[in-house]
């Protein structure tokens, strides 16, 4: 996949940023998913380029850790929790709703660009189980019921 002249350009200043750091491909992902939102595939063979990797280095960093997107996100993210504690106060079935009623499964966005979906592996609240987060703002005890009104906008 080819990289265009304007991501090639904020992917070299972005190397340009790490490139005394010692092993720096994780702070790399990282700053270009808070620049561009993910981690486009045409980035992945200037990356290994820039920081002196194979881009199978640079692949099995993105696929390995899950944080990492490989498409744009929707205008808002919508984080279940999947933690022991939200698992046995409902959590599945709250993931299983979310699933359904946005009509895609985790690591995706809605056709409309509205919400991505993501998975999270604890968001502190276990005291408040089942717990989700909307964009920053995270939401405790939700029950379907109540992650219908978060989703239309009812925060």
């Amino acid at each position: 996949m080819e990289c265009d002249p304007q991501l090639r350009g904020q992917l070299l200043k972005i190397t340009g940023r790490f490139k005394d750091v010692p092993g720096p491909l994780l702070e790399v992902l990282h700053a270009v998913q808070r620049q561009l939102g993910f981690v486009p595939p045409a980035a992945l063979p200037v990356l290994a380029a820039e920081l002196n990797l194979s881009r199978a280095e640079v692949q099995g960093a993105v696929s390995f850790y899950h944080y990492f997107r490989h498409s744009p996100p929707g205008e808002r993210t919508l984080r279940v929790c999947r933690a022991e504690a939200c698992q046995s106060m409902g959590g599945r079935e709250l993931a299983a709703h979310a699933q359904q009623k946005l009509g895609i499964g985790f690591h995706e966005t809605t056709a409309d660009g509205r919400w991505s979906l993501e998975p999270v592996f604890c968001l502190g609240n276990c005291a408040c189980a089942p717990a989700v987060m909307t964009d920053e703002t995270v939401h405790g005890r939700v029950s379907a019921a109540r992650l219908d009104e978060l989703l239309a906008g009812k925060d």
